[in-house]
Parts: structure tokens; sequence; C-alpha cells
């Protein structure tokens, strides 16, 4: 059987962290969803509120995790995609639709401020970890031709074949991808603020719901700590 598991390494840098683990199992992933479209144009304008500082950079939402990936190593210039969607909604540039339940998080991942991403579960081979990379694991992301390995000390999601997301939530890989074949699906929501443990918990709650809401099949939830950091796939 497949789990997320994170492991000590990780713990040693990220004590205070929760990671929440939303699992899909049995959904549709395909067609037009108004709702959920309608929901993530929502969000672009509730985000906002995270930017409420002159300064970019300055603000919470993107300080935490600017201060977070100081602590592990990193390609130059790499940032977390809250910061990026963030950057987006800053710019004018809404994040547009990609399919269901991409469009799905992103939405959450707006409305409350956290990073959000997912995998195709039958795709990944093993379990997949949250870790620190040994470097020089293999990585394809979207969009790029060429293969980009993960650097020694690098914070990943990998599996048995290699990365699955690099810098912890900065970037996903082909392999693992959401798409419209996709029927069972990880979404992870991260957070290192611990004065916003309570908004992952209701963001994964919310994720779940509208999930099996508009896409079906079912959905089971878990907040992982460095006390309880394994949970089951499928």
């Amino acid at each position: 059987m497949k789990h997320i598991r994170i492991t000590r390494e990780f713990w040693t840098l990220f004590p205070e962290a929760r990671v929440a683990v939303v699992c899909l199992t049995g959904i549709r992933n395909t067609g037009s969803h108004p709702r959920i479209e309608e929901e993530l144009r929502c969000a672009n304008e509730k985000a906002v509120q995270y930017l409420e500082k002159e300064i970019f950079s300055e603000n919470p939402a993107v300080a935490v995790w600017r201060d977070a990936y100081r602590r592990f190593k990193t390609k130059k210039g790499v940032r977390s995609s809250i910061e990026n969607l963030l950057k987006r909604v800053e710019k004018g540039n809404p994040v547009s639709t990609i399919n269901p339940l991409v469009d799905l998080y992103n939405a959450i991942s707006l409305e409350y401020g956290l990073p959000c991403g997912g995998e195709d579960i039958d795709t990944l081979q093993g379990d997949l970890l949250l870790t620190l990379a040994n470097g020089g694991e293999s990585f394809l992301a979207l969009g790029d031709e060429a293969e980009d390995p993960a650097l020694p000390g690098e914070v990943v999601y990998k599996d048995d074949l290699g990365i699955v997301c690099r810098c912890w939530n900065w970037r996903d890989g082909i392999r693992t991808m959401l798409t419209e074949q996709t029927s069972n699906a990880l979404l992870v929501m991260e957070s290192v603020d611990p004065g916003r443990h309570e908004a992952l918990v209701e963001a994964a709650r919310q994720l779940s719901e509208r999930a099996v809401r508009c896409l079906g099949g079912e959905s089971r939830i878990k907040i992982l700590d460095r006390n309880d950091s394994a949970f089951p796939l499928l």
C-alpha cells in the first residue's frame, strides 16, 4: 500500500510545520464545472486580503515562506507556490483554469493564503516522501524538455523514481501531474506558521468537501505533524 511519509530530516528543519493531506478516490476530473470556475474567479479577488502591505515580500503569507526557503538549499530565485499565485494577483493577472481539480485547489490556495498542490496517486511509484534530497534525483518539470535534478539538501517530495515536486512546493513534475484522466488524487497543503494551523485544517476540510461535491468519489483527510507523519493513500 502506498503512503505519504514525512521524514525525520524534514522535521529537524521544520518541527512546527503541519501538512494537510486530502486523498480523493473515484473522482471524475473532466468536463466543464462552472461552479469551480466561479470559485476560482472569486478566490482571485479574495486573495487581495493577503496583499495589504505595499512591499510585496513583507506580506505575512509571503514572508513566512521566504523565511522557510532560506532554511534549505534551493535553486536561485525559486519561490513557494502561494507566493507565485499571489504575485499574479498583485500584477492583475488572475490565476486561470487548467482542469477542474487543479482549479479547485488553486481556488482554495488563494482563498486561504496557503500552498496547495496535487499528484495522481496511480502514477506514484512506492511511497511519497517529504524529505531532503540526496542530490541528483531525476526531475522533469511541467513545460521543460530537459531534466533538472535536485540539489543536495533540497526539501522535496519524491517517490521511488525521482522527484515529484521540487523546492518543497515550488514546481510539480510531469510524471505525476493531475490530468483529466486522474481518478485517484493526493492533495497536500502546508503551513509553517503555527498561527495559521487552524486555517490549514479548515482549508483542507473545504477542499475535501468541494472536491466530492463537484467531482464525486470519496475523500479522506489527515493533518500530519512530527508525531504522526504517515498516511495511506488508498
